[in-house]
């Protein structure tokens, strides 16, 4: 007698569905803070290092090497031991900086070196302020250049004109103590204008923090007289 087979039950098929692999993405690498990539792909620049007030970027467009590069430079080529004028005249003669670039070049090594501190120049410590103003450049000149305005806003002030550029610069000795003030002028548009003021050959960093107290006030002060309420 024939046995009966059981039917094997059948499972019902299950198709995978295919995974489809996200193709790869390349994270580009961010440069570390605070440094930049140079012009021309050149190696990464300390953008946030700032020496003689100015920044690397100024430097490198300026000299054709950052702040970093030149201090490597000038430490290879021994301006450690050398003078602020002998390391000027390397700057320009040997590596062909421009007059201008290659003092501002010396004074930043120096700082960054130890060799001078910040404020200190060749002849001394300088103090500096500026301010805008929303005026012409011709009423910001004469508030300057014609002694009966100064007076208004710059009482007392021991300051004798050795020479002026009309609407663009003036010099001036500050005869208590011999120390000079440097003062520029800049247009910024209709109805705007920037003086600058550079106080230099000042004896020590107490007399910097003193003039740069002095002249913020005082140029406050011309702000207030000049501007249009």
């Amino acid at each position: 007698m024939a046995i009966a087979r059981k039917a094997k039950s059948r499972r019902p098929t299950v198709r995978k569905t295919a995974v489809r692999k996200r193709p790869a993405v390349r994270r580009k690498l961010a440069a570390p803070k605070g440094r930049t990539v140079a012009h021309g792909g050149r190696k990464p620049v300390g953008a946030a290092l700032r020496l003689a007030g100015v920044g690397s970027e100024a430097v490198l467009k300026a000299t054709g090497r950052a702040w970093d590069e030149w201090l490597k430079v000038l430490d290879h080529a021994g301006a450690k031991a050398l003078p602020h004028k002998d390391i000027a005249l390397m700057l320009s003669r040997k590596f062909a900086v421009p007059n201008w670039w290659s003092q501002m070049v010396t004074v930043g090594y120096e700082q960054a070196r130890g060799l001078r501190v910040v404020n200190q120049k060749a002849d001394g410590f300088s103090a500096s302020a500026s301010r805008t103003m929303h005026i012409g450049l011709d009423k910001l000149y004469a508030a300057w250049s014609e002694p009966r305005q100064r007076s208004r806003w710059l009482p007392d002030a021991p300051l004798e004109l050795r020479r002026a550029t009309d609407g663009k610069s003036m010099r001036m000795t500050w005869t208590a103590g011999g120390s000079r003030v440097d003062v520029g002028f800049i247009a910024r548009g209709a109805g705007r204008s920037v003086v600058q003021v550079e106080h230099s050959k000042l004896a020590n960093a107490a007399a910097v923090a003193r003039q740069k107290t002095y002249w913020a006030e005082a140029l406050g002060r011309l702000k207030a007289l000049l501007e249009p309420r």
